[in-house]
């Protein structure tokens, strides 16, 4: 494994020691009445209330501030004590907000992670294993009968909506500057953005560069939602949509006018092994020898931190039970691997692009 430095040491050795081996054993066992805790302790504002109380709370003064019964505060203040969200004068008998609480409440990332996996993930995750064996989304069932969640994402609840779009947003639009900087380092005057889904990217590149044209490739359904997105903001009237499945095998790519750049973020991993090369291999049919292919991903072995590997592999299990029921989150040499075996070569890498993408920059074999 080609692994950066942080997650080698974090991942190819156990040096834990056997008690706090064993809290994390006993932190998964109760894991989902641990999460539900943290979600109440901030959606109740009890740790907003403990960050502005310099001098701490007790549990009645938390019951009374936040409009709850003095028995509710008491569990989840007690609960979140042995969490490591919040700590404990004894004498005092007044509760201060922890380091742990302190970021599940300031840290964005943590806030669109837990929104996501409360409204989108919590009850299909029930299925998890059925979905495993499988090889479907069976947790989706909560939600509608579709084959996938993107063929029902314009009909999801409203709040799994929004957390749905929330999520994906932040993972892809901190990284979308510094791509545009490497894709428009070339010459590019016509883009297909495969999988453009609300137009964020496409938008992004009409503002960036004034004369590109982008076509964005995607279901009918995802295209009504990039159309309602987009219409009447600067540059709209250079974004194109074309309704197809591209995991259809049927489904071609456009091969005439060439396009100078195909564009793929937080797409591919959407798809099984099988389908992606399908893809691929379609793509670089449509290729012209100086076309470029860019594939924009959180690749989990390429992350800087530890932690950011931790939320990607766990978000792979999102994919099993919710979104398809056959795709990850990738490690970088299996998805060089893929864009070989469709006849592709992999010239670049950019790491680090906003939280934690990479820019997979690809040719056709010669």
């Amino acid at each position: 494994m080609n692994l950066f430095p942080a997650l080698e040491a974090a991942y190819c050795r156990d040096s834990r020691p056997a008690t706090e081996a064993q809290r994390l054993a006993e932190l998964i066992a109760f894991g989902p009445i641990v999460f539900q805790v943290a979600r109440i302790m901030l959606k109740w504002g009890i740790l907003e209330l403990l960050r502005n109380s310099p001098d701490g709370l007790t549990a009645d003064e938390t019951a009374r501030r936040c409009s709850c019964t003095a028995y509710a505060a008491k569990v989840l203040l007690e609960s979140s004590l042995t969490l490591g969200l919040v700590t404990l004068d004894r004498e005092a008998g007044r509760f201060h907000l922890a380091k742990t609480g302190w970021f599940l409440l300031t840290d964005p990332l943590t806030r669109v992670n837990l929104a996501f996996n409360h409204d989108v993930n919590y009850e299909g995750m029930f299925r998890l294993e059925e979905s495993l064996r499988e090889g479907r989304p069976v947790g989706l069932e909560h939600f509608g009968p579709w084959r996938t969640i993107y063929e029902g994402l314009s009909q999801l609840p409203p709040e799994a909506q929004e957390s749905w779009l929330a999520f994906d947003h932040f993972y892809s639009d901190q990284s979308f500057r510094e791509a545009a900087d490497v894709v428009f380092g070339r010459p590019v005057r016509r883009l297909l953005d495969v999988g453009g889904n609300t137009g964020r990217w496409a938008l992004h590149c009409v503002a960036h560069h004034p004369e590109v044209e982008v076509t964005v490739m995607d279901l009918p359904q995802q295209l009504d939602m990039m159309a309602a997105q987009t219409e009447g903001l600067p540059g709209a009237d250079r974004i194109h949509g074309l309704p197809a499945d591209v995991l259809a095998e049927s489904t071609r790519f456009p091969a005439a006018p060439r396009f100078d750049a195909i564009w793929m973020s937080q797409f591919l991993d959407c798809f099984s092994p099988e389908q992606i090369v399908s893809i691929l291999s379609r793509a670089a049919e449509a290729m012209a020898p100086d076309t470029y292919l860019y594939i924009l991903e959180t690749f989990w072995d390429r992350q800087k931190y530890e932690t950011a590997a931790f939320c990607l592999t766990q978000i792979s299990l999102y994919f099993s039970a919710l979104a398809n029921g056959n795709s990850k989150m990738y490690h970088s040499e299996d998805m060089a691997d893929y864009a070989g075996r469709a006849g592709l070569e992999v010239v670049e890498i950019h790491d680090n692009l906003g939280h934690g993408h990479s820019l997979m920059v690809c040719r056709r074999k010669l």
